[in-house]
């Protein structure tokens, strides 16, 4: 609105004598303001501390150092004076360095809420910790972390003075951590959530962590999740050669703010808005072992059911039971095997959780379906929100208000809006959330034994954005973090930053645990329900979710760029310790195409989680819409139930030793430095490698494959040999996606099926790839796949070790058995063992076939057929033992030698 002007023009006079005067104010205003501009503009963020004094325990693992302000700058608030620094070595492959306010309580992340592994009393000295931590005494102060072993830099946060981000700061709202690294050898992995074209982290970027509903369809956006945690693997140190390439540790920053991390290359900067500074150093130093000590700390992921590494079917948009009985019929006229049907927030009464549309999904269809998918061996999940529907005739809402567990604002509920219109919102906070989550899971799954739980939209996601609080800093910070790549107020489409949890504990400080504590809630509350190991899926999470949860990649899109994202999300996603992690197969938004989704699920049926999901308004691309589509998954996922053996093997070892199921390809071959940039492949396991097509309209591919001998798993003739690593261009016609397997591996599989009880049942295969130079060696762990803990004490489990060596002519194959007795209640045999990667053998005269002793774990259905054929380049030979029936539960040796005769093969 304009304001009134007045009609009074003065004199001329008196402007003309004024001129002079108006001048000389303008100039020294204008003067004056810029340079105050420019005084404001160059001051510092912060001047740094200075240390004060300095004090170690007897044993030397552990440093106190007391912090004191040099110089004080207003910029984004008043620096904390006092601080102190903590520096120990918590075990001898972890240290800690903590740095807090001297004089005044502030936030940090209670054990209670996310429990982990607290010091034990070690009797380890000082010289056999890697990690050396020094305190550097300069002004200001910095601090480094240097390995014993190679004199390698870790981490240094000695300020540069040309570079004013590298000044440690600390203040209320905001604090700066930076540490130089060195540009050429240095490649990290991690600090997601973020949808990124490389697994590898590309320099001049930030990276914001601040969990938000943001489609994962968009790429360089802080998205669902937080995980202020990087791998940083070594390539060879120049001439000295001291540092081998391969050498790794990990970094993990434990703060559950909002921040900026800013990775230049050359350095990493940390710009946090609250807490405190509590890092983590992990040793490695291998990828594996820096996994191993990772999750040692934050919790070993959670074992998943064996149904759930089935193939699953979603859609939101399914109109009724009708519907989704149709999609079941289509996968099994299809011969597409199906193991878990889904239903989106299209089964609820108008949007509330715990409830059922009494039109189109009645209780009594509902149960129809589930008992039927049950009896076929099936399974069924269903979503829920957290945003309970503010609603007196709904029970759930009532409940939740009695027990006062939601979140408040002014001292009442919040009110946001989502699906089902105004919501209040659990506090996973509150000690008594955890009994209400699971009495209403109980009451629902005593009418609906549905199998698992998907817990959506919990970052929190809120279709609204409320007002601030007038001059409240915690709804706007002085420092914008960039919040959806354009530094979004943090307070948008989510709850409050200023809202409050039980214990006076502020929406700023625990909005990034949200989708974490409704996962642990989750899995706590389907334990004490079903007395079976859970199975949840989240779409946010926070540092320790694998402990409690699967992870999908979110709300992408069919595109071909979105297909090549999702490798580099579900390997971060196995750095993160969420092992079982997949995406949306066919894209989830945008109308897919026949070869795209064709594409798609030869790649996605080698994800940890198999899934195929779309958005309401597409059109529909179940797998047996196209011909070839169904073609292609009736193949490949084919082979996926035949390693289903090695999927769950892989879920056993990422349980017990936090190894991800989908590896990069680093993690089986740190040596070999161009591993570090590859995006477009993968490993399950160990040794079996997936190099899928990524582009429109290719029908070849150029693969990695790195030093030795990879047979093709879809045909064992096919195989690829190479000294030392190198690309090699694979023929990948549209129906085809190159599945390899490394030589030192031995797989056992199982037979194909509809479902993964019927692949139960069937005989196992060893597939034996014979090493070159030295055993091969695999494994199998068994048990009845629901029990909660999985290879626990006193359970019901097997685990099989098979070793296999070749010498004099002859190949020896002998299996190690771990608490075999369940084995062998089950009466699983082994009915075939075929050996692949057999070198020379053609030059041996008098070559007529292979005889076969097994001098152990005999139970023989009679003769055993040996059958020899060479590979067309005659290099190598496969050789097939058929009908051997070995029992799995029973240790056995087993000697394949030579033949020279022609008379009957001998056992």
């Amino acid at each position: 609105m304009e304001r009134h002007r007045s009609n009074y023009t003065p004199k001329a006079i008196l402007f003309h004598h004024l001129v002079p005067f108006f001048f000389f104010f303008f100039f020294f205003f204008f003067f004056f303001f810029s340079l105050l501009e420019c005084f404001v503009a160059e001051e510092p963020v912060g001047y740094g501390y200075q240390v004060e004094s300095v004090n170690s325990d007897p044993s030397g693992k552990t440093v106190t150092a007391s912090l004191g302000l040099i110089n004080s700058s207003l910029v984004y608030g008043p620096d904390i004076p006092n601080l102190k620094l903590y520096a120990s070595y918590e075990t001898k492959e972890r240290l800690r360095v903590r740095i807090i306010d001297s004089d005044n309580q502030r936030w940090e992340i209670p054990q209670d809420l996310l429990p982990r592994q607290t010091p034990q009393t070690s009797h380890h000295s000082i010289s056999e910790n890697d990690l050396i931590f020094t305190l550097q005494n300069t002004t200001p102060f910095g601090f480094t972390v240097i390995r014993r072993s190679s004199s390698d830099v870790v981490f240094n946060t000695t300020p540069n003075p040309s570079d004013p981000s590298s000044i440690f700061v600390f203040k209320d709202q905001y604090i700066q951590l930076s540490s130089s690294l060195p540009e050429t050898r240095s490649s990290l992995y991690g600090l997601g959530e973020h949808t990124k074209p490389s697994f590898k982290l590309q320099p001049n970027q930030t990276l914001t962590l601040w969990t938000a509903d943001i489609g994962s369809a968009n790429p360089d956006v802080n998205l669902y999740g937080s995980h202020p945690f990087y791998m940083d693997v070594r390539s060879l140190s120049g001439d000295d050669g001291k540092v081998t390439a391969g050498a790794t540790h990990g970094v993990l920053l434990l703060n559950t703010n909002g921040m900026d991390v800013n990775y230049g290359g050359d350095r990493v900067t940390y710009k946090v808005i609250g807490g405190v500074v509590d890092l983590y150093f992990f040793s490695g130093p291998t990828p594996e072992l820096v996994m191993e000590q990772y999750t040692e700390l934050i919790g070993r992921p959670a074992p998943m059911p064996y149904w759930s590494f089935g193939f699953h079917q979603c859609r939101y948009g399914y109109k009724d039971v009708a519907d989704l009985e149709g999609v079941v019929a289509g996968y099994a006229n299809a011969s597409i095997p199906l193991e878990v049907m889904w239903t989106d927030i299209d089964y609820m009464d108008a949007y509330k959780d715990f409830t059922l549309d009494p039109i189109n999904f009645p209780l009594d269809k509902m149960q129809n379906f589930t008992n039927t998918l049950h009896q076929n061996g099936q399974k069924y999940v269903l979503i829920l929100d957290p945003g309970i529907s503010i609603n007196e005739s709904y029970a759930t809402y009532i409940r939740g208000k009695e027990a006062d567990i939601y979140i408040k604002r002014d001292g009442i509920p919040y009110q946001g809006n989502v699906w089902p219109g105004d919501v209040y919102f659990p506090d996973f906070v509150h000690p008594q959330s955890e009994p209400y989550w699971e009495n209403e899971i109980k009451l629902f799954l005593d009418q609906l034994p549905v199998d698992g739980l998907w817990i959506d939209m919990n970052e929190v996601s809120n279709f609204i954005t409320s007002p601030p609080t007038l001059n409240s800093t915690l709804d706007d910070p002085p420092y914008k973090i960039n919040d959806s790549g354009v530094q979004r107020p943090i307070i948008s489409k989510t709850v409050p930053a200023s809202a409050l949890h039980f214990g006076n504990l502020t929406e700023y400080n625990v909005h990034n645990l949200y989708g974490f504590l409704e996962s642990k809630a989750t899995h706590q509350g389907l334990i004490n329900v079903t007395g079976k190991r859970p199975f949840i899926l989240a779409r946010s999470t926070f540092v320790s979710s694998g402990k409690y949860t699967a992870h999908w990649t979110g709300d992408n899109a069919a595109r071909w760029s979105d297909l090549a994202y999702t490798i580099p999300g579900i390997l971060n996603f196995g750095i993160f310790g969420v092992p079982m992690v997949g995406a949306d197969i066919c894209g989830f938004s945008l109308n897919t195409t026949e070869e795209l989704c064709r594409r798609w699920i030869q790649l996605g049926a080698f994800y940890p989680f198999s899934r195929d999901h779309s958005e309401k308004f597409t059109i529909r691309q179940e797998l047996y819409v196209w011909d070839s589509v169904a073609a292609s998954a009736r193949k490949v996922l084919g082979l996926r139930y035949r390693l289903l053996p090695l999927f769950y093997t892989s879920m056993y070892q990422a349980h017990k030793k936090g190894t991800p199921i989908a590896r990069p390809l680093f993690f089986s071959f740190p040596e070999d430095t161009n591993t570090y940039d590859i995006s477009s492949q993968f490993l399950i396991g160990r040794g079996v490698m997936v190099s899928p097509v990524l582009q429109q309209g290719a029908n070849s591919v150029d693969a990695y494959f790195p030093t030795g001998n990879w047979f093709d798993l879809f045909n064992y003739s096919r195989s690829v040999s190479v000294d030392s690593g190198e690309y090699v261009t694979l023929d990948a016609p549209p129906d085809h996606i190159n599945v390899h397997i490394r030589e030192g591996n031995i797989l056992a599989l199982q037979g194909e099926a509809m479902t993964t009880q019927a692949a139960r049942k069937t005989a196992f295969e060893l597939l034996v790839v014979i090493s070159s130079s030295g055993e091969s060696s695999g494994e199998v762990f068994l048990d009845d796949g629901e029990e909660v803990e999985m290879g626990g004490e006193g359970g019901k489990w097997s685990l099989v070790k098979f070793y296999c060596g070749a010498a004099n002519g002859s190949v020896f194959l002998r299996s190690k058995l771990e608490n075999g007795g369940f084995a062998l209640s089950q009466k699983w045999i082994i009915d075939k063992i075929t050996l692949i990667g057999l070198e020379n053998v053609e030059n041996v005269d008098g070559l007529e076939g292979f005889a076969v002793n097994i001098t152990e774990g005999t139970n023989l259905k009679g003769k055993s057929d040996v059958k020899a054929n060479f590979h067309s380049d005659k290099r190598f030979v496969i050789v097939e033992i058929s009908s051997v029936s070995i029992l799995i539960g029973k240790e056995f040796e087993l000697e394949l030698k030579l033949k020279h005769d022609t008379g009957e093969n001998t056992l």
